[in-house]
């Protein structure tokens, strides 16, 4: 028995490593490339006019040869769930070239997605170079995601357990909890060894544990959870009536494009553009507008909804730390107590990971607030329903016995059957 088990933890150091080495490699790339889309965007103010028609380009790029590709996250995760699909090579590239071009082009865009797809590309390669089995494979693509996400953030543990939790909602497979340790722990070291610095930020002093604190960040929590379903169910009703409205997504891509430079003169500031990390930043060190979460939620929705290629994250870390600003002198807590609080817990509830949120926090901020943090991420894990930016997330386990929710049902299932019951009525 022992002999199976150290020969299973080497052929998964080999798996592991080697998807950490590309991951990590190509993550460094990614953030190298959109450092510099994003200089150059803020040196080249007129850039953002070029954004209809950089929408345009990739919506053409990824009709002629995208394929299954641009189903994104969602392939991956129906991949893992038993899907019969191949998760093309072409993934990476195309993933990478489109981000760049929205990042440059001024739309309003995350990282994670990338990320994750690329090490997706990744671990499919290789299980096809060395012809792994069905289970192996599953594996394989989870330790994808949890090498891309723990790269990008500079978070290996919170890959670990994202790669784990995020499959289905209420089920975690440890089986393959040593597989994504070793490829999300490889390729953070990776992506530090190309010279990769992650940005830090501080909660500054957490205050002591109270009945009254608690009552604050329980309210708090719930608030974070709602922005979560809203910024879920935005996304994803926008991209529904971009695709009603422009069945061409060529079109769609260019009048996307449009409107996010309508918003720019509407709201007078490009602050929402892009990852949004001076806006993250000001969160933990001032104030910041009040309805800043909200008008990055619409920027990003849009973005994204025209088909735009970047992730969700790195917008929703914004999102969680400018509410939790603004809500800081309601609470009269610590503004940078709750944009740390805000960081992670609208994350979890957009994510469904409470877990990986939570440990996230720990890695970011220390573990002094380490009670906080578990109670922002699983109040707002609950009250975003059975809602996600996921769509092919299953829900293995409903949120509640009061609200039953049949066998290997999907976010976009209960989404799409909840439209039907509407429309009935």
């Amino acid at each position: 028995m022992h002999a199976a088990l150290v020969g299973s933890l080497f052929k998964w150091i080999f798996y592991g490593g080697m998807l950490g080495i590309l991951s990590g490699s190509a993550s460094a790339l990614f953030l190298e490339s959109l450092e510099f889309a994003t200089d150059r965007r803020t040196a080249h103010p007129w850039l953002l006019y070029l954004l209809p028609l950089g929408g345009a380009f990739m919506s053409l790029v990824y009709l002629k040869f995208g394929k299954n590709a641009g189903k994104g996250n969602n392939l991956i995760l129906e991949q893992i769930q038993d899907g019969q699909e191949s998760i093309p090579f072409r993934m990476a590239p195309l993933v990478l070239l489109g981000t760049f071009l929205t990042h440059l082009f001024g739309g309003s865009a995350g990282r994670e997605g990338t990320a994750v797809q690329m090490g997706g590309s990744f671990s499919e390669w290789i299980g096809k170079v060395f012809k792994v089995d069905g289970i192996d494979r599953k594996i394989l693509l989870m330790c994808g995601i949890s090498s891309g996400f723990g790269s990008v953030f500079g978070t290996p543990l919170a890959g670990t357990i994202f790669g784990l939790e995020v499959i289905a909602i209420g089920l975690v497979s440890y089986q393959a909890i040593i597989p994504c340790f070793i490829a999300g722990f490889v390729g953070n070291l990776v992506t530090t060894a190309w010279g990769i610095h992650h940005i830090h930020y501080t909660m500054g002093a957490v205050p002591a544990l109270s009945a009254s604190v608690v009552f604050k960040v329980m309210v708090a929590s719930i608030l974070f959870g709602l922005t979560s379903l809203f910024f879920s169910e935005l996304t994803h009703g926008l991209k529904k009536m971009y695709a009603k409205l422009f069945k061409n997504p060529i079109i769609k891509g260019f009048v996307g494009g449009l409107v996010i430079i309508a918003l720019v003169f509407i709201f007078g500031t490009r602050d929402y553009l892009g990852l949004g990390i001076p806006l993250l930043q000001q969160s933990f060190e001032e104030p910041v507008a009040h309805l800043a979460f909200l008008w990055k939620t619409l920027f990003t929705a849009l973005t994204l909804g025209a088909g735009f290629q970047g992730g969700e994250v790195t917008p929703l870390f914004v999102i969680g730390a400018t509410l939790g600003n603004s809500l800081a002198v309601l609470l009269h807590l610590s503004a940078p107590f709750l944009a740390g609080l805000g960081l992670i817990a609208v994350f979890s509830g957009a994510t469904n990971t409470p877990l990986a949120c939570f440990v996230m926090g720990i890695e970011l901020f220390g573990s002094e607030g380490m009670i906080y943090m578990f109670m922002a991420c699983i109040v707002s894990y609950l009250f975003s329903g059975h809602t996600g930016i996921y769509t092919s997330q299953q829900i293995g386990v409903s949120k509640s016995k009061l609200h039953p929710i049949p066998l290997k049902s999907t976010l976009a299932s209960v989404r799409n059957k909840k439209t039907a019951e509407k429309e009935k009525a």
